[in-house]
């Protein structure tokens, strides 16, 4: 068994309107935009970060905004439901400043409470009570310290077979919790706050198609290269196909392919997000990778300007 992994460290996923995205993510539900960058292998379009004020691993969710895609078809194969965490309390609040974006709706799972809803291109987001989550949340936009969010909660894959993720899961470091309805939990102990994953059985599930609105891939964080050098050997001897290391500029990245289809990555917590930009200044101005610096000039005529 793996004891690298300390939870999430990211969630990627895809939309279709940049402007519309960081409106959402920042504006509406609070977060922090700690990094506008390109996508490695399409450059003409964004690589958008929102987080909390340092880009914390297992606060962190990123965008491929693709103006020409398509909206996703949910189903089995794919993270489902993306979590955050607010203190309890905070669902009121939530619930009044999310019903001006959409239909939302409550409920309790693992005796826990949350708030569903959907974000710019029909994401399925939650927000989950969970006091005592000691990370420090970024504020702002009418979003106070009581109400702000933590971090993620966590992710919900939906499958039609669970077994073989499950075991995945367990070597990875996680324990099965519980079990309600068609949801088995699972959870990283002593992890970094973000550490937990469902795995919502759903055999008759049509298998998901990518697109605005799905997740890309899931990512979970380890401390550093070594670490990761680590997990990336017992995976591969597991019968995994795993990719070599690829720096992504503010973590190292590896990736693979879960037995019931999901994307996995392990990304390392170093160096972060401050690597090229001021802490105080995160997200404000547009960074490329090296490799795409020759095409700022393009690029910069190219992307639609974030803000109005």
């Amino acid at each position: 068994m793996l004891d690298q992994i300390r939870g999430l460290h990211h969630v990627t996923a895809m939309a279709k309107d940049a402007r519309r995205n960081n409106h959402f993510y920042t504006r509406v539900l609070g977060l922090r935009r700690v990094k506008q960058t390109v996508n490695f292998d399409a450059p003409d379009v964004y690589h958008l970060y929102y987080a909390d004020g340092a880009g914390t691993p297992g606060t962190v969710m990123t965008f491929f905004p693709f103006p020409d895609s398509g909206p996703g078809v949910p189903g089995a194969g794919e993270a489902g439901l993306t979590s955050f965490a607010v203190p309890r309390g905070a669902l009121p609040f939530w619930r009044e400043r999310l019903e001006e974006t959409g239909e939302v709706r409550t409920d309790a799972l693992f005796g826990e409470d949350r708030l569903l809803f959907k974000g710019p291109d029909g994401e399925r987001l939650a927000l989950v009570e969970r006091p005592g989550d000691a990370r420090a949340p970024w504020t702002g936009n009418g979003v106070g310290e009581a109400e702000a969010i933590r971090g993620f909660g966590g992710v919900t894959l939906t499958l039609r077979d669970a077994q073989a993720t499950a075991e995945l899961l367990k070597f990875m470091g996680y324990r099965e919790e519980g079990i309600e309805g068609r949801l088995t939990r699972f959870r990283r102990p002593d992890g970094n706050g973000a550490d937990v994953v469902d795995i919502e059985t759903a055999p008759e599930a049509p298998h998901a198609r990518l697109g605005a609105g799905s997740v890309h891939h899931v990512a979970f964080a380890v401390e550093n290269r070594a670490a990761q050098i680590d997990v990336r050997r017992g995976l591969t001897e597991a019968g995994f196909g795993i990719t070599p290391v690829i720096d992504r500029d503010y973590f190292y990245a590896i990736y693979f392919r879960t037995p019931g289809g999901v994307l996995f990555e392990v990304a390392t917590n170093e160096p972060g997000f401050a690597r090229d930009e001021d802490p105080d200044h995160l997200g404000e101005a547009l960074k490329l990778p090296a490799q795409h610096a020759h095409l700022r000039p393009v690029l910069e005529k190219h992307l639609e300007p974030l803000e109005d």
